[in-house]
This record gives structure tokens, C-alpha cells and sequence, in this order.
């Protein structure tokens, strides 16, 4: 039995980490894209209602301020986009409060790069690419699959995903056995999907497969932008395999008085629904007024990426020291 000092992976699973970051930085060196690193504090943060965030108070007499955990690297990074730094990606921690469970740690390292010029096509070819390698001499995977939301959603429920109906969505939900979804979801569209999403698509997808599921909804994400030929959806792309979401990426979203309506938006929806105050960031805005240059971008979780390579079923089995032993 462990003692409580000991860390809570194997040996092995430290050797795979750490051939997985050697692996991650050899991909990005061959192909020039340059490994940056940016800050863990910051003023400002997300304001995704999806997400919470740890805060810490910042004393250095006479200057006082609250200060946020970054959950993702996004922001800063594509301020060193605007500025002219080219292709670029981060290892880092990142930080998540209130998530803890099987496939989540408040703590967690992310792999998030920028491809200047990258359609979300040609994003997901990379994407593709990376994985196969990290999954070499590890698993064997069947070939790739890729379907729009639209489709997927269609094939599984028998819903549009893009038109709500509250009386079908409510049918489906009865039919299904997950009642409880009408009082949950109420008339939100957005609560529907992810929870019709999460309870009964998710574990379908990527069996033995790196599955990409692209054109998510215009209602379902704050930083891509909105596809050109329809608007009623985003440039948006998520990755799973065996049932496993391992990472999200965006065709990016570079108006600046777009991204700040939404980040508007979605501050309102904290209000309505009483969660913890954000505080827009303001130099990523600044940032894409001088200008973003067109690219894609994609974060994925690391930690996720390991259970899956070491056939583990909890994060805490492929970290040294879980939240419990921090």
C-alpha cells in the first residue's frame, strides 16, 4: 500500500511523460513552430460560464490586487501572436477550480500550439500527425475519423442540433431515460446539447480511433470564429479517443470588438446564473486590435493523453501527486 509522501503513478508511467514531452518538442523543432512560455498569474482571465477559476490575492506593499490562475495559456500567447513571434507552442501547467474526478485534476498540464496560415482543415491534419506519433510503439490506432457535429448528433439522437425544439428535446429525453435533463436544461438550447452531448454521444466516439468532430454550433464557442459559408456554426474542433476528450482547437476568432462582445455576453450569463466575478482581459483585446494574424489553434490535455497510453482509468494513476497528496 502507498504511503502518503509517495507519488501515485508508476515508474513507467513517469518514463512515458517524459518521452511524450521529448516526443511533443521534436514534432514542433522540425517543423519550426517555437516553444514559448507565458504567465501562470495574470490580471484578467476567461469568462467562459463553463468554467471556474482560482484567485490569489497579490501583496507587495504599496500595490494590492486579485490576481487569476490561468486556465489555459490562450490569451497571452496570442498577444505574442500579435506581437510577430510566428508559429508557436507551450507545455504548461493550467488550473481549473471545482473539477475533480476521474479525467480531471485542478491542476493539469496542457499542450497548446499556434499555426499561422492554418486553416482548421489543415490544423486537424496536424493534429492527426502528432497524435500517430505519440501513439507509436504504445497502440495500435484504427484509422482516423472525422464528422461534423451536425452529423453526429443527427445519427445518434435524431436531433438537429442547430434547430431547437423544446418539445423534441424533451420526447428525447423522456425516451432515453435521463428525465431529469427537462428541469436541468429548461429552454437552453446550449444546456441541452452539451448535456445530450456529454450523456449519450461522447462515449461513442474515437473507439480505438483518434475521432475529430468539427463544426460545433455558433452558440458553442466564445473564441472561433464564425464559418464563412454558414453561419450557423463555428470553425471549431474537438478530439477524442475511446470516449475520451483530449483536446479543443479553433479556426481563431481575430476581431477584436467580436471577441469583446462575447466575452460581454458570456460575463452576463455568470451574473444571471450567480457565479464568481471575472475580469475581462484587456491586453488580449488590445492585442487583437493591433492585430492577430490569421491561424489555428489547438490545447491538449496531457494528463488525459497518458491515461489513454498507459491504459490507466484515473488521472490520479498517471500523476506524481494528485490534488490529495499536493
Amino acid at each position: 500500500m502507498l504511503k502518503e509522501w509517495q507519488p501515485t503513478c508508476s515508474k513507467e508511467a513517469l518514463r512515458i511523460r517524459a518521452q511524450v514531452l521529448a516526443d511533443i518538442r521534436s514534432f514542433f523543432l522540425v517543423r519550426d513552430v517555437l516553444e514559448v512560455e507565458t504567465p501562470l498569474l495574470g490580471h484578467g482571465c476567461g469568462t467562459d460560464p463553463q468554467l471556474d477559476f482560482f484567485t490569489t490575492e497579490y501583496g507587495c506593499s504599496p500595490e494590492e490586487d486579485r490576481l487569476f490562475l490561468q486556465t489555459s495559456p490562450e490569451f497571452a500567447m496570442k498577444r505574442l501572436l500579435a506581437s510577430g513571434s510566428g508559429s508557436i507552442y507551450q507545455i504548461c501547467k493550467a488550473f481549473r477550480n471545482g473539477e475533480s474526478g476521474r479525467f480531471h485534476n485542478p491542476e493539469f498540464t496542457l499542450l497548446e500550439w499556434y499555426r499561422l496560415g492554418f486553416t482548421l482543415s489543415e490544423l486537424m491534419d496536424e493534429i492527426e500527425e502528432l497524435l500517430t506519433i505519440l501513439f507509436k510503439g504504445h497502440k495500435h490506432l484504427c484509422y482516423p475519423q472525422r464528422f461534423s457535429y451536425e452529423d453526429i448528433f443527427l445519427r445518434h439522437t435524431g436531433l438537429n442540433p442547430l434547430r431547437f425544439s423544446y418539445t423534441d428535446y424533451c420526447d428525447y429525453a423522456l425516451r432515453v431515460g435521463t428525465p431529469d435533463a427537462v428541469t436541468l436544461c429548461g429552454y437552453d438550447h446550449n444546456l441541452w446539447l452539451d448535456f445530450i452531448f456529454s450523456h449519450h454521444i461522447q462515449s461513442l466516439l474515437g473507439q480505438n480511433a483518434i475521432c475529430m468532430i468539427y463544426g460545433y454550433p455558433a452558440s458553442q464557442s466564445s473564441l472561433a470564429r464564425i464559418n464563412r459559408r454558414n453561419s450557423e456554426i463555428v470553425d471549431r474542433v474537438e478530439v477524442f479517443i475511446n470516449g475520451i476528450e483530449l483536446g479543443n482547437g479553433y479556426y481563431e476568432l481575430t476581431d477584436a470588438q467580436e471577441q469583446s462582445a462575447r466575452f460581454d455576453r458570456e460575463i452576463t450569463c455568470r451574473q444571471e446564473r450567480k457565479l464568481p466575478t471575472v475580469v475581462k482581459d484587456k491586453h488580449l483585446i488590445a492585442a487583437l486590435e493591433e492585430g492577430l494574424p490569421e491561424c489555428s489553434g489547438m490545447a491538449i490535455g496531457l494528463d488525459r493523453l497518458l491515461m489513454l497510453l498507459t491504459s490507466n482509468e484515473k488521472i490520479d494513476d498517471v500523476l506524481n501527486f494528485p490534488l490529495s497528496r499536493a
